[in-house]
């Protein structure tokens, strides 16, 4: 599953773990992705979305037709 964002385009961040001896080494942000199946009346069928916590609160604010139509328009798949 790619670590993306389908509704805020929210990627992987990428730094550096500091030790206690301050020795640095290449480290990566992961964002919090989940797997969610989404009603969409105005399709007729369920679609299937990699969101983030913050895309999931943006889908309950906004409404799940708005999103869907605006990741349509963007050429993003459902």
């Amino acid at each position: 599953m790619s670590r993306k964002c389908q509704v805020t385009g929210a990627e992987p961040g990428f730094g550096h773990s500091i030790s206690h001896s301050h020795v640095r080494s290449k480290r990566r942000f992961d964002i919090n992705v989940q797997r969610r199946r989404y009603w969409v009346p105005s399709l007729g069928r369920h679609v299937s979305l990699t969101v983030s916590a913050r895309g999931i609160k943006t889908i309950d604010k906004r409404g799940i037709e708005s999103v869907v139509a605006e990741i349509a328009a963007r050429g993003g798949r459902l």
